[in-house]
């Protein structure tokens, strides 16, 4: 089940979120030649990227930051840059651009942390903008949880698209990413689930002061939980595969 749209585009232009779905992908075409060079690839990512051990060591913090910006493959890139399309803009419409780019590196930067403690003698190499966004989805969730989202359900041959309020979108993203936590040995590598799980809830957290100045209960009262702006009409709404009953 894939996100690929919301139903309230912002009210203003996201200038940081284009500007930060561009410096992503500038870097990762930086050196996308070199993907399948493992020896030149490793020589990149030792420089940029994290390693926990390191920062537990006390060394090499500027990989806090760096290391938000590199990607390890075309699907990690794309995956992570249609999750900040999707989610970014509203509330970058709401903090302002400079306060959502300071949102976005501080929900990175305490996402890489919490990676950290998970894991504080790691030397895997870690790399990856889903710990700032998982903070962007955070704050979507307090302040637009009813906002309407379009998933594509993919079962085996099945495909349908249709909309779904943000909450269960969001809620069932960060189940998965707190059970992955759970079950997975964040020293081996493989997906940084507790640097997601992190950032989401750092990114909730450093929302509230914006929902209580915006009202709290009551913004969610006058707004129904939806981003304040009129909903975007799609010619594409549910699938118009006709569904087949079994016999």
């Amino acid at each position: 089940m894939f996100p690929i749209r919301d139903h309230n585009p912002s009210g203003r232009t996201p200038y940081v979120v284009y500007g930060l779905m561009a410096a992503n992908i500038l870097i990762f075409l930086s050196y996308a030649s070199i993907l399948n060079d493992n020896h030149a690839l490793y020589s990149l990512f030792d420089r940029w990227a994290m390693i926990p051990a390191s920062i537990s060591n006390g060394m090499n913090y500027h990989t806090l930051v760096s290391s938000m910006f590199l990607h390890a493959g075309w699907m990690h890139l794309i995956g992570n840059m249609l999750f900040l399309w999707i989610f970014g803009d509203n509330l970058e419409d709401e903090l302002g651009h400079v306060k959502f780019l300071a949102f976005y590196l501080a929900c990175g930067l305490g996402a890489g942390l919490a990676h950290v403690l998970a894991a504080p003698y790691s030397n895997v190499l870690t790399v990856g903008a889903s710990g700032a966004i998982a903070g962007v989805m955070g704050g979507y969730l307090l302040l637009f949880p009813r906002a309407r989202v379009d998933v594509l359900l993919i079962v085996i041959i099945f495909f349908r698209i249709f909309a779904i309020p943000a909450w269960i979108v969001l809620a069932v993203w960060f189940a998965f990413q707190f059970l992955g936590g759970l079950g997975a040995d964040p020293e081996t590598g493989g997906v940084a689930y507790w640097a997601h799980a992190g950032g989401f809830v750092i990114g909730l957290v450093l929302a509230v002061p914006l929902w209580l100045r915006l009202g709290g209960p009551r913004f969610w009262q006058r707004t129904h939980g939806q981003p304040p702006h009129p909903e975007a009409s799609y010619r594409l709404g549910e699938s118009s595969i006709p569904k087949i009953r079994r016999k």
